[in-house]
């Protein structure tokens, strides 16, 4: 396995993953790019669905419903730093590996629940997804046209939104108190959870009529012409974002709508009639020709660019946001580091030599 510039911020932790799918992986993954060492235990047979968010892992085939199999996970677990399971609650425990029994044999030991309705709550053993989580949340209603069924926004607001960033947030609160305990306690991280907690500023802004999450009536819901998108000559499409005044009178100086637009921006009546105007107008150029005029300046403007095209963009090329690893196109490790940078490591070591290593560490 290469390690070079494995000196991450989290270079020295060791975390037990149990496999799963959504938000734990990518939980998973956002550590081991940190540094930490990831022990993932898969099934037999198991092989890689997605190598860039299952990148970076140690891997062991271990059937953990043999006594063989819970028997190497705990030994494994009594000198891990952190452990990561997405099951429904109670299945741990019936197995034999949930928080007081590997716990109690490692009082330091962080342990994360990665769950869609919690560990406990009505729903709790219930099976869902993240268009079912966000659901109860707000957010899904507050997503869509008016007088049209809510858009579920792909799986970005609650796995990994409300799950796997919430989760790692967990864990490495839990860390650093750690470090004054001495002792690891248990994260209960659930999407619902932290969907809820994404949903706040809109909670206490929902008196405020331009922060409204009704769709159609709301500033950031697409419903204000200042604040969409628009599809322009070659059928690809542009955003804008001018909501203060000085940015909208940007954007208007540029692209010639002074007169046509400038008054009562923040009036709803017009913003149907304004929004009909700036969308006969970008048809008339193709997005590249609107991002040449646009792109750069304070008219809070980017071209909607599809997945694929993403690592393209000039300005994600120039951050590096996107890395070639082995002939796999990587998405870069975030946040970023000025002492101690996160990288994409490779995925080789066998896991039961890394869980071995941990046992003679001993510490």
């Amino acid at each position: 396995m290469s390690d070079s510039g494995a000196n991450g911020p989290l270079t020295g932790l060791r975390v037990m993953e149990f496999v799963g799918i959504g938000p734990g992986p990518h939980c998973a993954m956002l550590l081991a790019d940190m540094g930490a060492e990831v022990l993932r235990i898969e099934r037999e047979g198991a092989t890689t669905l997605n190598p860039v968010v299952e990148r970076a892992r140690h891997r062991v085939a271990v059937d953990i419903r043999s006594e063989e199999g819970r028997d190497f996970c705990r030994k494994a677990a009594e000198n891990a730093d952190v452990v990561l399971e997405g099951f429904r609650p109670g299945v741990m425990e019936r197995l034999g590996l949930g928080p007081d029994d590997l716990c109690t044999a490692n009082e330091r030991l962080i342990y994360a629940r990665m769950t869609g309705w919690g560990q406990d709550g009505p729903l709790a053993k219930s099976a869902g997804h993240d268009i079912n989580y966000i659901a109860i949340t707000g957010a899904l209603a507050a997503i869509g046209k008016p007088g049209e069924p809510p858009v579920p926004p792909q799986n970005l607001v609650g796995d990994f939104g409300g799950g796997s960033l919430y989760c790692a947030l967990g864990i490495l609160a839990a860390l650093y108190e750690r470090e004054r305990s001495g002792k690891g306690q248990v994260v209960d991280a659930a999407i619902v959870d932290g969907t809820t907690s994404l949903m706040s500023f809109f909670f206490g802004a929902r008196h405020l009529p331009h922060l409204s999450t009704t769709r159609g009536k709301g500033i950031l819901g697409g419903a204000a012409h200042f604040y969409r998108t628009y599809e322009c000559a070659d059928g690809a499409y542009v955003s804008v974002g001018a909501i203060e005044p000085q940015f909208y009178v940007e954007l208007l100086a540029k692209i010639g709508e002074t007169d046509a637009l400038a008054e009562g921006q923040m009036n709803p009546a017009n913003w149907d009639e304004y929004a009909e105007r700036l969308a006969q107008l970008f048809k008339k150029r193709t997005a590249a020709e609107w991002s040449e005029l646009l792109e750069g300046s304070d008219a809070c403007f980017a071209p909607v660019v599809e997945v694929e095209d993403a690592r393209d963009h000039p300005h994600l090329k120039a951050r590096g946001n996107y890395v070639e690893r082995d002939g796999v196109w990587h998405t870069a490790p975030a946040p970023r580091f000025s002492r101690t940078p996160s990288t994409i490591r490779d995925s080789a070591e066998d896991g039961h030599k890394v869980a071995q290593s941990w046992t003679e560490k001993g510490d």
